[in-house]
């Protein structure tokens, strides 16, 4: 694992479009990956959220729902100060996220966010699938897809730009080529052989 200060967790934060694989991804990290670890992503934050306020921090892009963006603004500062609250107790954190700044004003959160994770080791890793497999993965699952042959629906177009804006990352996986512990396997190597993550600073700076 890259050099960290003592008794601060390593974070990984995992970015793509829904249906990349992220919670795939995390999910297969095993226990020596990384020591003691926790899994916090947007889809348990979004199940601990009021039915009126949902989807909270998963808002999909197009600016659909304004009246949601102060509620997604103070949810999202929550989310990545409870991240930062992990690490800080010892707490290695693989966190699983769609992040994207389309709302129908500029919202900045995960520059916000990457503000609050200052000083912590943070891995910043993009998480890519094509968008024929994000369109097959959803059919799968009957969640907001085409059928075969038909195009793809405008909110997944959008989720498959705007999660990757600016797309700057400390390293990328595909997984319509890797499996989710081939994807792992790559993290736990960048960690052990370095260097440390900046990327997200680079992508979200102050």
């Amino acid at each position: 694992m890259s050099e960290q200060p003592a008794g601060v967790g390593q974070v990984v934060v995992l970015n793509g479009p829904p249906r990349s694989g992220q919670t795939s991804i995390a999910e297969a990290i095993p226990e020596p990956f990384a020591g003691p670890w926790v899994n916090l992503g947007v889809d348990g934050f979004m199940r601990m959220t009021p039915v009126r306020y949902r989807p909270g921090i998963g808002l999909r892009p197009g600016g659909e729902r304004p009246d949601l963006e102060p509620f997604v603004r103070a949810a999202f500062a929550a989310f990545y100060d409870s991240i930062a609250a992990h690490a800080r107790h010892g707490l290695n954190v693989v966190v699983d996220l769609s992040g994207h700044d389309a709302y129908s004003v500029p919202l900045h959160v995960h520059r916000d966010g990457a503000a609050r994770l200052a000083g912590l080791p943070v891995l910043f890793v993009g998480v890519h699938c094509p968008l024929p497999v994000i369109l097959q993965r959803r059919r799968e699952t009957n969640f907001l897809s085409a059928a075969d042959g038909e195009p793809a629906p405008d909110p997944v177009l959008r989720w498959q730009h705007e999660a990757h804006n600016p797309g700057i990352y400390d390293l990328e996986v595909d997984t319509s080529l890797l499996t989710p512990p081939e994807c792992a396997a790559a993290i736990a190597r960048r960690l052990a052989s370095g260097p440390p993550g900046d990327a997200l600073w680079r992508a979200w700076p102050s």
